[in-house]
């Protein structure tokens, strides 16, 4: 893969991420608030991180997320 693939395929897994945990928080009527608190991260974090490509999750962030949302972390990229 040349640079510009690799990019592509990282914004790609960005905008998953982003939309799955979007998707997850509703269905389980939880506020942005609700999530950071649960995940121990800032409400503005869980904003951008719902915001596509505003920010690339650690894996720790990603790992916190999932368990504040009852999932396993690799949902969150499926």
């Amino acid at each position: 893969m040349d640079p510009t693939e690799i990019e592509k395929a990282d914004q790609e897994l960005c905008k998953r991420f982003a939309a799955n945990v979007r998707r997850l928080r509703r269905a389980q009527e939880k506020s942005q608030e609700q999530l950071a608190d649960d995940a121990g991260v800032h409400r503005t974090y869980v904003s951008s991180l719902e915001r596509t490509g505003t920010r690339n999750p650690t894996i720790s962030v990603a790992s916190r997320m999932a368990k504040a949302l009852g999932v396993n972390p690799g949902e969150l990229f499926d």
